[in-house]
């Protein structure tokens, strides 16, 4: 027997391991919601954005029911830049004029959905493209900001524009994909108070949308390995009291924060448990999701 037959067998029985060991979080998994931020690293590189497509097809095919709520930062800051059109960011929120939503609405609801949609059907799945304006999915109120002056001490409120944050989820339009094998793939755009246009957060999308559908599990690909201790290392999981006692502490600091916070109202309104995972990891929502080691740090009850 050649040595190359021999490393095929060997390749083979560890893929076989694998598959086996996978076995039950696929059937506790089985029939299930999982709701997927999808962002950073991952939507630039072509190699972990058709990754990403074919683990999406590969939840569906063993009964998961993904749904992937995608962001586009760096895609609408690159459009109004070749429009010369002037973006300004406060507290990390773009604020939001006509002129930057009708931008904002063209990159994320038109070429970002489109791209990963014809991924997933690439892929072998059937994806269905959706923003929050469509049946009406997501209704927003318009978001409020307050800053302290600390000179004066006076607090005073800052105007985002256009930028909203969900108000009320319906998922009627998800729920009749419910039983097919349609994946749903979400543009973060919602209806304000008036039927204005919004610009959503997409970490803040999908935690309203995960809490609304009662999902199993909620993962944010980020660009980060996800929580680490003040010893840089990675945090594997967090019950809610932990998570919000090292934020309290600055374990967890900067932008990690709004991140984890996301993590727990989706939890807090029914969500069984979220995750941030690493987007430039290729196959991350599987390890995280099959694995008993995981991928990224997991927030859960308690």
């Amino acid at each position: 027997m050649s040595k190359k037959h021999d490393d095929n067998r060997e390749a083979n029985l560890a893929k076989a391991l694998v598959l086996s060991e996978a076995l039950p979080y696929m059937r506790r998994f089985n029939g299930r919601t999982v709701v997927v931020k999808f962002g950073g690293n991952a939507m630039g590189d072509q190699q972990l954005f058709d990754l990403f497509a074919r683990d999406m097809v590969l939840l569906r095919q063993v009964g998961i029911r993904p749904i992937v709520v995608h962001g586009g930062g760096p895609q609408i800051g690159s459009m109004l830049e070749k429009l010369q059109i002037k973006s300004e960011f406060i507290d990390g929120l773009r604020v939001t004029d006509q002129a930057t939503i009708d931008i904002v609405e063209m990159v994320l609801s038109g070429s970002i959905n489109k791209q990963i949609v014809a991924a997933i059907n690439n892929a072998g799945g059937t994806a269905i493209g959706l923003s929050g304006k469509d049946g009406n999915l997501i209704r927003a109120e318009r978001l409020k900001r307050t800053k302290r002056d600390p000179n004066s001490n006076i607090e005073r409120v800052i105007d985002l524009g256009l930028v909203g944050q969900p108000s009320v989820i319906s998922t009627v339009v998800l729920d009749a994909f419910e039983k097919s094998d349609v994946i749903p793939v979400i543009a973060p755009i919602g209806t304000g108070p008036d039927g204005e246009t919004l610009n959503i957060n997409a970490d803040t999308a999908a935690g309203a949308i995960a809490a609304a559908t009662r999902a199993s599990r909620m993962y944010m690909l980020t660009d980060v390995e996800g929580v680490l201790d003040k010893n840089k290392e990675l945090i594997s999981e967090l019950k809610v009291s932990e998570a919000l006692a090292a934020i309290e502490s600055g374990v967890i600091s900067g932008g990690m924060i709004p991140k984890i916070e996301t993590c727990i109202e989706a939890i807090q309104g029914g969500v069984d448990g979220a995750a941030i995972i690493d987007g430039r990891v290729a196959h991350t929502v599987l390890v995280e999701l099959f694995t008993e080691g995981g991928a990224g740090t997991l927030i859960t009850r308690g």
